[in-house]
């Protein structure tokens, strides 16, 4: 895995399980097994996937008896969050200035 943490999370957020897995656990706990239910894959790779997330941050497992709990932790989305906002302005300011142009084109006499 990459160096910093943003990159740890776009890591881990590349993979389509991953991102199901977050979803299930943004509507509560779960445990191991009820994360890998709706997975055609083994108890082995749901585990590595969930290793990936708790790496990155997004996911925290505690140990109940028997049980092995993930809980989502939602906190290294904000910084993604706050990365990808950098461009969201810029693009905002982009259709900006194309929506004073049309306007001008608009206005325009022909």
């Amino acid at each position: 895995m990459a160096e910093d943490p943003v990159s740890n999370v776009f890591a881990a957020l590349a993979d389509p399980t991953r991102r199901a897995i977050l979803a299930r656990l943004a509507a509560g706990d779960a445990t191991v097994n009820e994360l890998a239910a709706p997975f055609p894959v083994s108890l082995q790779a749901i585990s590595k996937h969930l290793n990936v997330l708790e790496r990155a941050g997004l996911i925290v497992r505690t140990r109940e008896a028997q049980w092995r709990r993930c809980r989502l932790d939602p906190a290294p989305l904000r910084s993604v969050a706050e990365w990808i906002d950098q461009y969201r302005r810029h693009w905002d300011e982009r259709y900006d200035v194309l929506d004073d142009y049309l306007r001008e084109l608009k206005e325009k006499p022909q």
